[in-house]
């Protein structure tokens, strides 16, 4: 019989297209991996990788097992599902992704009562940007994504997931206290011609947003410093250097020489939980979801 743990490995490798991907998705060592197809060559007597520069590749053989295998893994997620439904607890492995600031601004709150309340749930968290959680969440490595988008900046959800708005997370526009707009009641886009800007790294979400929304004011934005953490941004701005555009959720106090000057139209981003579909009858996903629209709902807004 075949051992389904090595089927997982052929299939994370025909998924991600490399050993040192799988290992990855996986939580092993490339090493690991390695053994594992190498038992499964011995197991079904077949050759399923061949080296090709550095790397391996798939045979043709090993690509139709990996198929049989994502059959094999859906029915055995199935068979989980339907029992842990049947005991109606949430057990298992709880895998959430959060975007940076959700982790710090929201999950520090939620995690312990969801772990209190549920023993025989194995709750674990990561960071990652929107884009890549859905990923993960569509490919079944994590159970359930905190995302978020802007309007004019929407993201785009495969069909087989599902989502629940959580709220919605304002952003202000921060300065030096020294800056020449410190003192504004508000600002307008036309009002930021020429600064230089403190944001995110070009690909993510908020920079995509930002760009977007300076240019339908018909302002061409300069990054001048790409800083994904926003706590970094704060310490340069503390300093006296540049401007930014920063939600509110995780936050936390300004520090002294900062100011925070509402924007207007005042820009807010939307906040979703996202899950696949075919997983929504788990009773992990139901208390995990109740836990985090309470979090978000009692949530320090300062």
């Amino acid at each position: 019989m075949i051992d389904l743990g090595r089927l997982r490995a052929l299939h994370a490798v025909a998924t991600y297209g490399s050993v040192g991907g799988a290992a990855e998705a996986l939580g092993y060592t490339p090493s690991a991996v390695s053994q594992q197809l190498a038992k499964l060559e011995r197991e079904t007597r077949t050759i399923l990788i061949e080296k090709r520069g550095r790397g391996v590749v798939l045979t043709d053989a090993a690509q139709q097992l990996a198929a049989t295998a994502s059959q094999v893994l859906e029915l055995v997620e199935s068979a989980e599902l339907t029992l842990e439904e049947q005991r109606g607890q949430a057990t298992g492995i709880l895998a959430i992704a959060a975007f940076p600031t959700a982790a710090r601004g929201l999950l520090p709150a939620v995690l312990p009562r969801l772990i209190d309340e549920n023993p025989a749930l194995d709750v674990r968290m990561t960071e990652s940007d929107p884009f890549e959680a859905v990923a993960a969440v569509t490919r079944g490595e994590i159970q359930i994504a905190i995302v978020h988008d802007w309007h004019n900046t929407p993201l785009t959800f495969p069909d087989e997931l599902s989502r629940v708005k959580l709220g919605s997370d304002p952003a202000d526009v921060l300065v030096p206290a020294s800056h020449r707009l410190a003192g504004k009641e508000f600002v307008r886009a036309d009002d930021l011609v020429g600064e230089r800007w403190i944001c995110q790294p070009t690909g993510s979400i908020c920079y995509e947003w930002l760009i977007r929304t300076m240019r339908k004011a018909g302002v061409e934005p300069e990054v001048a410093y790409s800083i994904a953490e926003y706590q970094t941004q704060l310490a340069m701005l503390a300093q006296g250097i540049g401007i930014g555009l920063l939600p509110r959720l995780g936050r936390g106090p300004l520090p002294d020489g900062v100011v925070a000057i509402p924007l207007h139209p005042a820009p807010s981003r939307r906040l979703y939980a996202v899950w696949r579909t075919a997983t929504a009858r788990r009773p992990a996903i139901a208390v995990t979801l109740a836990a985090l629209k309470s979090g978000w709902a009692s949530r320090d807004t300062a």
